[in-house]
């Protein structure tokens, strides 16, 4: 059964902010992630919503907290991230 992540945040500029998120597709997979998507909020183009299917609960919460990590919180500063409007939700496959 995989477990997914979701992430929403509002970002300065969606397409400087994609291109970073692309950038870290090997991290991705190091740290054991199934897959990946993106999407855009139709209204609010610099809303950016993540998904990522890690294969169990542990490795999905293991990601939520990288997310919580004074290093992910530093490096969201860098690429515009808006913390203030971060959300996360964590969801098992049924």
């Amino acid at each position: 059964m995989t477990v997914s992540v979701f992430v929403r945040h509002k970002v300065e500029d969606f397409a400087a902010w994609k291109k970073m998120y692309d950038q870290g597709s090997q991290m991705r997979r190091d740290a054991g992630v199934l897959g990946d998507s993106v999407y855009r909020d139709p209204d609010d183009p610099n809303m950016a919503i993540v998904y990522i299917q890690h294969a169990d609960v542990s490795a999905a919460r293991a990601q939520a907290a990288r997310l919580d990590s004074d290093e992910f919180r530093s490096m969201a500063k860098t690429v515009g991230i808006h913390l203030d409007t971060r959300e996360v939700w964590i969801g098992e496959a049924v």
